[in-house]
């Protein structure tokens, strides 16, 4: 029976190499202890407050709402916006898919929008060839020509530490009155054309579960200008209560707080997110030098107008010049203890969204059946990545 360690998905085991884990340093231990020195231990606190405030500043915003997952803050979003049942939003089909499910909690509709070849972001002019194409205006509204249903909003996913080519989005956006809200989950401190990423659309989410590039154990946040949709934000995530001392709702609430603990943590990760991104930039770097020079594999790419945070490093394999798929190199670095994994299936594919309509997407389809993801946590050594790039460079039996 094999070790179940050496399976792919499954621990990685003493000695393995993972994938992404977090990294733990600063004042974490500091502002924790005096969250259970105090008893402000749940969802009401200083450090909740201190959060918003110190990740808006961050991105550049006026108001930021903590929130207790990354999808929540899509939900949420969705709500603040307006987007009511049968609406329709463009989203990347190449994305986690939680996206796409906080979508459909509103009532309304994804349209999948295939990755573009170069940086696999959201294909910007697929984007607009399909809201100069495949809609007409009529009435003030946007209307999907095959479904007849209203087009209220884009969502660009942000995917891997690296910003969507924002700037025609935003141009067509604004033609047609699109609420533009950024799934900013993975690129956290990645900057398009200067400009933070969660800081270029009308609103944008951030995550903070373990994996990311900082984490407060799960969480998430909103970000945004519009005092407005803040507000409505944070009455929505903490039940809808409409009277300060008694249990008044006029409203359906969530149960979406951020705790204070987790809040504490999250500030002292924030401290020390410039040198984070710092050392994935370097593990970057070193990953991509290699690479490039080994036939059939493909190392991910940083626009000219871009500043990538390389969140999660991928590549792509090319089977036939490589000598073995993505698949199989994934199973026999599994079989040495280094934890990698396969791009998401393009969620056009998934059942659970059967009856939304999507362009054509090919590119995301070629792009799951070829990438893979190597470690690249912010504490990986030099060893361990030789270690990787030992076996992926030099073909090792």
């Amino acid at each position: 029976m094999s070790n179940p360690s050496f399976e792919p998905g499954a621990p990685i085991g003493d000695g393995g190499i993972p994938l992404c884990v977090p990294e733990i340093r600063g004042n974490a231990w500091t502002y924790v202890k005096e969250c259970l020195d105090t008893n402000f231990v749940s969802s009401v606190g200083p450090f909740v407050d201190r959060f918003e405030r110190e990740m808006a500043t961050y991105v550049g915003a006026k108001f930021g709402v903590a929130t207790s997952t990354g999808t929540a803050a899509l939900h949420i979003a969705l709500l603040v916006t307006g987007i009511q049942p049968d609406d329709e939003v463009l989203v990347s089909t190449l994305t986690f898919i939680a996206p796409v499910n906080a979508i459909r909690y509103v009532g309304a509709w994804p349209v999948f929008i295939d990755a573009e070849p170069i940086y696999w972001e959201m294909d910007a002019q697929k984007v607009c060839n399909f809201l100069e194409k495949d809609c007409s205006w009529k009435n003030g509204e946007l209307r999907n020509q095959h479904t007849s249903r209203r087009v209220r909003a884009i969502m660009p996913v942000h995917i891997l530490g690296h910003p969507v080519d924002m700037d025609p989005i935003l141009e067509v956006a604004r033609k047609y009155n699109l609420i533009v809200i950024e799934d900013a989950t993975e690129s956290l401190g990645a900057k398009y054309k200067g400009k933070m990423t969660g800081r270029i659309g009308d609103i944008a989410c951030f995550s903070f579960n373990g994996n990311k590039i900082i984490t407060t154990g799960g969480g998430g946040m909103i970000i945004t200008d519009n005092e407005a949709w803040a507000h409505k934000a944070k009455y929505l995530t903490t039940q809808a209560k409409d009277d300060p001392l008694e249990f008044v709702h006029h409203e359906i609430g969530f149960n979406y707080r951020l705790t204070n603990l987790q809040a504490a943590l999250g500030c002292a990760q924030l401290e020390q997110l410039d040198s984070y991104i710092a050392a994935k930039r370097r593990i970057a770097e070193r990953y991509t030098a290699a690479l490039e020079k080994t036939s059939g594999l493909t190392p991910m790419r940083q626009a000219d107008w871009a500043q990538s945070i390389f969140w999660l490093y991928t590549m792509l394999v090319d089977g036939t010049l490589y000598g073995m798929d993505s698949r199989a190199l994934l199973h026999k670095l599994a079989t040495r203890k280094i934890q990698t994994r396969p791009f998401w299936q393009p969620v056009h594919l998934s059942k659970a969204h059967q009856g939304s309509y999507a362009v054509d997407c090919s590119v995301a389809e070629r792009l799951n059946r070829d990438a893979i993801s190597l470690p690249c946590s912010v504490g990986l050594t030099a060893d361990e990545q030789q270690r990787v790039l030992s076996i992926v460079t030099e073909k090792l039996p």
